[in-house]
């Protein structure tokens, strides 16, 4: 498998290990991220990878209004100890997230989150949308593989940019914590209200509402 310079930066910006490592490591593993980053993590070249098998049981959970009270979020974010959770700079951590899944509104921590149902058919839908489009058949694969991360960072809560700093993804800030903290941090869980969300509302027509009121239509 052919690696490209975005992957090689995508694992620089998950791991925090350098480039030539991380072009070493997709190598070595083909290009798959997640023994990508086991071997990374063997070697002793990741900062966030390190530390990322570590169990983490302590933590916050915490709430968020926002809006004059039209959106909340509870959330949950966990570290190896209390006494990190303790601290004024993990608490900010959880208080910006909170406010990122308020603006943002993903719908799930990460890809590995979402159903293999949900992921197949929204492959799917867009593999028929590129052969319409009239995309070599060979070409496919590697176009919708684009295009099924670019709907990750839409719907999945680390793939997204973040809203405080568009040029670092919510993944970027998480592992950016874990190496200044120096404990394993975890996103684990995370609630999204917005007043009136599910609701048919009644559509008003003021119009033919003052019509009939005043007997004239």
């Amino acid at each position: 498998m052919a690696i490209t310079a975005s992957d090689v930066k995508e694992l620089r910006e998950r791991t925090n290990a350098g480039m030539l490592d991380c072009k070493k490591a997709l190598q070595e593993t083909d290009g798959n991220f997640d023994k990508a980053i086991e071997w990374l993590r063997a070697k002793g070249l990741s900062k966030a990878a390190k530390k990322a098998g570590r169990v983490a049981a302590e933590g916050l959970v915490t709430s968020y209004i926002h809006a004059g009270g039209r959106i909340g979020v509870l959330l949950e974010v966990n570290s190896e100890t209390d006494f990190v959770a303790r601290n004024e700079e993990f608490q900010n951590f959880v208080r910006d997230i909170a406010m990122h899944i308020a603006a943002a509104a993903p719908k799930y921590v990460g890809l590995e989150d979402v159903e293999e149902s949900e992921k197949q058919k929204e492959k799917e839908v867009l593999m028929a949308k590129a052969r319409e489009e009239g995309k070599k058949e060979e070409m496919l694969e590697k176009i919708v593989e684009g295009q099924i991360k670019k709907w990750a960072s839409d719907i999945c809560l680390l793939e997204q940019k973040y809203v405080k700093n568009p040029d670092q993804s919510i993944r970027d800030y998480l592992n950016d914590k874990i190496a200044k903290i120096g404990e394993n941090l975890v996103i684990r869980r995370f609630v999204r209200y917005e007043l009136g969300e599910g609701i048919e509302k009644k559509k008003e027509d003021f119009a033919a509402e003052v019509a009939a009121v005043t007997g004239n239509k």
